[in-house]
């Protein structure tokens, strides 16, 4: 069973308080809970993108499968070289096979959480199929499961989804990251005008223990899906002032920013802002598209001689 402190520490992983785990003191190497401590953390600096701190982090030598695959997903995050990326996903690959194997005695846990961070990185990589593979659509882990819907989501299949999320009804105990789950599909799909993902966010965020500017900006957006522009604008601040340059809060923003919230000087000022700093995010990347294609088309459009002469 796990202690108290492993516990608040897993609710903070799940709910996005990065910064906070990244500030947390390692326990002894002695401590039973060292290893499972030492994982949060080490995801927690991946989810902020600081591969070189994980890898730094990390003990070299660990026999430890979960230990060893975050690594791989820190130098596939890292790498700019397309044989690192593939030479990264290969120990992946790798990792995942050698736990299907009768031979691999380690707990169930790390098994699980070996599959997850690899269904990950092949997710990330655009593999999509390898990456529910790996997870197991059938699977009674709940970490996996949360990939799996975050993966159906992003191909726009929210019914399959929904699909997992029932069917993780039926095992799983009424989890926090099954309520994160759940909220999650409302935000994409409006189920009862996003009600459920709003109470979701604003029932965490009431937690003293808890500081998320991940919350934060999930309620922000919710906010601005429900016309609640100038509460949206409000939320997305207060998270940007916790974890500056984030850019799905500046994307988030710069959208509040486009409806009203600000003036059109400091709208299109952000928008600048979003373009320098973050130029493959991919609202940036959508607008760029569009942008190419307005003026492909533009390129080929005549004008009718009538109007032509009357201008």
């Amino acid at each position: 069973m796990e202690s108290s402190e492993l516990y608040h520490i897993k609710q903070q992983f799940i709910l996005g308080a990065y910064k906070a785990l990244v500030d947390l003191p390692l326990p002894d190497t002695s401590s039973p809970e060292y290893i499972s401590i030492l994982l949060y953390k080490s995801r927690a600096l991946l989810a902020l993108n600081d591969t070189q701190s994980v890898l730094q982090l990390l003990p070299s030598g660990s026999e430890n499968a979960a230990v060893k695959a975050v690594g791989s997903l820190a130098r596939y995050m890292g790498a700019d070289d397309s044989n690192d990326k593939e030479a990264a996903l290969e120990e992946l690959r790798d990792f995942s096979l050698e736990m299907e194997g009768d031979d691999y005695d380690g707990s169930d846990r790390e098994k699980s959480l070996v599959r997850v961070l690899a269904g990950t990185a092949f997710a990330r990589a655009g593999e999509v199929e390898e990456a529910l593979e790996t997870l197991g659509t059938e699977t009674e882990d709940l970490e996996a499961v949360a990939v799996i819907v975050q993966i159906y989501l992003s191909i726009n299949r929210p019914d399959l989804a929904k699909k997992q999320f029932e069917r993780s009804k039926r095992w799983a105990e009424d989890d926090l990251l099954l309520q994160l789950i759940e909220s999650n599909i409302g935000l994409v799909t409006g189920k009862d005008g996003y009600s459920n993902s709003s109470s979701f966010y604003t029932e965490q965020l009431a937690n003293p223990s808890l500081s998320s500017p991940h919350i934060l900006t999930a309620r922000g957006i919710t906010r601005l899906l429900r016309n609640e522009i100038q509460e949206a604008k409000s939320d997305l601040e207060e998270s940007l002032e916790q974890q500056k340059g984030d850019a799905e809060t500046l994307a988030a923003y710069v959208v509040a920013a486009g409806l009203g919230a600000m003036k059109k000087v400091e709208a299109e000022e952000l928008w600048r802002q979003l373009e320098n700093d973050h130029p493959n995010h991919p609202l940036v990347a959508d607008m760029k598209e569009k942008g190419e294609q307005f003026d492909e088309f533009a390129a080929k459009f005549e004008i009718p001689p009538s109007i032509s002469t009357a201008a």
